[in-house]
């Protein structure tokens, strides 16, 4: 998907809204678990409720993994069954891979080539030559580089500063776009930075964000879309938990369109 065709589906449909697939056998309905894909059932449930009410989908491979061939094939269902049915909503595998360059190229071949996702999450520690191979030959296809997360541990790393004072997510995003460019780089930047979005925006002030941390971990929309949004949105802001969770009983699909439909109208009113 090119940033043109993403950008008019959020017009169109004026929400920037991404569902996270975050799939937990633990959590899912119980009358699930008789299916004989009960992870595939239960996505499939919440993609045919919450597709009018978003432009992506975001599966984290780490509950698909945890389940091996099982987990593997509900996952290729879920692509298959998203390409088949809602082919303009925008695919992102979150897998935060990145590795020497031919242990990355044939990550880029696996998600770009073999599951034709539109979007790959990746860590960056490794370099220009950990992250090129996603970008070379994959026309429409989209990196997303972990910038500056929500989680405690981010202050490890990515906010300790150099002698000149430029934090390490300061310098991804600065370095980055020597690599790539908007229409092929987006950028994770959790929701719980509030402010940190101006100084973000001043290094991209352009490109496409990925943010995660609304409803469960608590960030504020709005506060993102002051400091975050651009002419063009800028934006894709992700729930998980909050919407996928909402309801345990049969009605479960129900309840999710009802939270991706709330969190939908005021992205409404804030474009």
């Amino acid at each position: 998907m090119t940033r043109q065709e993403l950008i008019n589906e959020i017009k169109t449909k004026k929400t920037f809204l991404c569902v996270g697939l975050d799939t937990d056998l633990k959590k899912i309905p119980e009358h699930l678990l008789k299916e004989e894909d009960p992870i595939f059932a239960f996505n499939k449930a919440i993609i045919d409720a919450t597709a009018p009410y978003c432009v992506a989908y975001k599966p984290n491979l780490a509950f698909y993994e945890a389940f091996g061939v099982k987990g593997m094939i509900a996952f290729e269902k879920t692509i298959k069954y998203l390409k088949d049915n809602f082919p303009k909503h925008f695919i992102i595998a979150d897998a935060k891979r990145g590795d020497i360059g031919n242990t990355s190229k044939m990550y880029a071949r696996t998600f770009f080539g073999e599951y034709d996702v539109d979007a790959l999450t990746v860590a960056p520690y490794m370099g220009e030559d950990s992250v090129t191979p996603f970008l070379d030959g994959y026309d429409g296809k989209w990196v997303i580089l972990l910038a500056l997360t929500s989680n405690k541990g981010s202050f490890d790393f990515q906010l300790t500063e150099d002698k000149d004072g430029e934090r390490l997510f300061e310098k991804v995003l600065r370095k980055s776009q020597e690599w790539g460019n908007d229409d092929n780089m987006m950028y994770v930047v959790g929701a719980t930075r509030g402010e940190m979005f101006k100084d973000i925006r001043k290094v991209v002030p352009k490109s496409f964000l990925l943010v995660p941390g609304i409803g469960a971990q608590g960030g504020s929309l709005e506060e993102v879309c002051k400091y975050g949004m651009t002419d063009d949105c800028g934006l894709l802001v992700n729930s998980s938990r909050a919407i996928i969770y909402a309801d345990k009983t049969e009605n479960f699909a129900a309840v999710a369109a009802q939270e991706a439909k709330k969190v939908a109208d005021q992205m409404a009113a804030l474009l």
